[in-house]
């Protein structure tokens, strides 16, 4: 060997050594006899400089005695060694420590035992592996809807709760749906273009917008969307979007304006009815002088034909003001009802058969469907009669005398029933619907009604805790809804206090 080559021997030995002391892991060089012959710095720090020299089970364990499993001693059992140089394997000798023979001329000349710190890297594996799963069972366990889609519009995301939604099932998803179908034509590019902009919650996102989807079935389906646009190296990779069912929020807000207008209905209808009492009993004693006083003038008086004519005007006037008066008062009336159980489709098929033989309904079908099984409801039987009455007439009224008129019963599963008074008269005007239970308000001609008829009804319902609305029908017409509870209110069949 010449002097280049043993001086470029000598320095790799040099780095090899240097190596070896650098190396942040435990490397211990072992004798057959389980005496540690040398040791890189590493160790020598851990367990200190004067470890050259001990027993191994002595350094590693505080044990008097070798191991039962020491690994010298498997590398000295007969067959282990392979050939002259090398043995068959390495020979693990815990976890994370794996231990190297070093072989000459078929003889074991030293273990070299090096520590991996394998549980570590095992125990952050599987604590990758714990994190992944509990991630992806948060995505499909999340109660909104979560899909994440590549740039080419592939499904790479799809939970339960979008499958749900939608109505596809995650394989169908992730296996050939596209992003762009659960979109109507242009949104996914309208949404791309609103996540890549800055004033809808930053670049890359898109906060709380309002989208319909395309279910599987062609449904349209409201969605309140959050969105972001996932960056890899500064380029988009993919996006992913968290959709939130909108639809029994949006019932819900419906129900609560209908309630809402429902107690405005119910605080003017008793604002009104104070007022009607009062003006009722103010109107009412001048009215009586008026009808009096008219009547001695047609009986004490000897008075022409004109004269005569004019003072039974008078008397019919204060006739039909004395009705207005009147009906003010059912309005206004503070009523103690004689609740008690009642069979309402015998008292709906005795008003029928009260009303069927008047002129009016002549040319006009009436259809009864009754449910058989309808449970007796508490109440005023006078009071739901008077109700009865009232909407069937205005029924026939708005068919003027002509048309189908359909009463139908039937009990709902929530402890109500419903009754239903419907015409194939021209409906009723969207803009009037809101105002058909105002007191006074009526579309018949001036003189043909006072508006007081369905106020009453009206106001007779809610004291018995039920519910009064009149909706459009679909094949024309319009129809009025009554529901009473099956059980009475604790209000209903008292004085009611307003």
């Amino acid at each position: 060997m010449d002097d280049q080559a043993a001086n470029h021997s000598l320095e790799e030995q040099h780095y090899l050594l240097e190596a070896i002391d650098a190396l942040q892991r435990e490397l211990v060089v072992i004798s057959p006899h389980q005496k540690v012959l040398a040791a890189n710095q590493f160790s020598k720090d851990k367990y200190g400089a004067d470890m050259v020299g001990q027993s191994c089970y002595q350094l590693y364990f505080s044990r008097s005695k070798p191991c039962e499993r020491c690994p010298v001693h498997e590398a000295l059992r007969p067959g282990h060694l392979s050939n002259d140089t090398d043995l068959d394997g390495s020979l693990k000798l815990e976890e994370g420590v794996i231990c190297y023979p070093i072989v000459r001329h078929g003889k074991l000349e030293a273990l070299v035992r090096l520590d991996f710190d394998l549980p570590k890297l095992g125990r952050l594996e599987k604590k990758l592996e714990r994190s992944n799963a509990f991630l992806h069972n948060l995505i499909l366990s999340s109660v909104d809807a979560v899909i994440a889609a590549d740039k080419n519009g592939s499904i790479l995301v799809f939970n339960n709760a979008a499958s749900e939604i939608l109505g596809y099932r995650r394989e169908e998803a992730l296996r050939g749906l596209d992003i762009r179908d659960i979109y109507q034509d242009g949104q996914a590019k309208e949404i791309m273009r609103k996540l890549r902009s800055s004033e809808y919650g930053g670049p890359g996102k898109l906060k709380a917008y309002r989208v319909e989807l395309l279910s599987k079935d062609g449904e349209e389906i409201p969605v309140s969307l959050d969105a972001s646009i996932i960056y890899e190296n500064g380029r988009e990779v993919a996006t992913i979007g968290f959709f939130h069912d909108l639809r029994e929020t949006l019932k819900m807000e419906k129900e609560l304006e209908e309630t809402r207008i429902q107690l405005f209905q119910s605080a003017k209808m008793a604002a009104l009815g104070k007022l009607a009492a009062g003006v009722a009993h103010q109107i009412n004693n001048p009215l009586g002088g008026i009808g009096l006083f008219a009547q001695l003038l047609l009986e004490e008086y000897n008075l022409d034909e004109n004269a005569r004519q004019d003072v039974q005007r008078i008397l019919d006037d204060t006739q039909r003001c004395k009705e207005t008066v009147k009906e003010l008062l059912e309005f206004a009336r503070q009523s103690t009802y004689k609740t008690k159980a009642q069979d309402i489709n015998r008292a709906l098929s005795r008003t029928l058969f009260l009303l069927e033989k008047h002129t009016i309904f002549q040319n006009i079908e009436i259809v009864q469907q009754l449910d058989p099984n309808l449970p007796p409801v508490p109440c005023d039987l006078q009071q739901m009669s008077h109700v009865f009455m009232n909407l069937i007439l205005n029924a026939a009224e708005a068919m003027e005398g002509s048309g189908r008129l359909a009463v139908n019963t039937v009990q709902k599963s929530e402890g109500w029933i419903r009754i239903g008074i419907a015409d194939t008269g021209p409906g009723i005007p969207e803009d009037i619907l809101p105002k058909i239970f105002d007191p006074f308000y009526t579309t018949k001609e001036e003189g043909k009604g006072t508006g007081l008829g369905l106020s009453v009804a009206f106001r007779i319902v809610q004291n018995h805790g039920g519910k009064l609305w009149v909706q459009n029908t679909d094949g024309g017409g319009a129809e009025f809804v009554i529901e009473l509870p099956i059980t009475a209110d604790e209000g209903a069949g008292s004085d009611v206090q307003e």
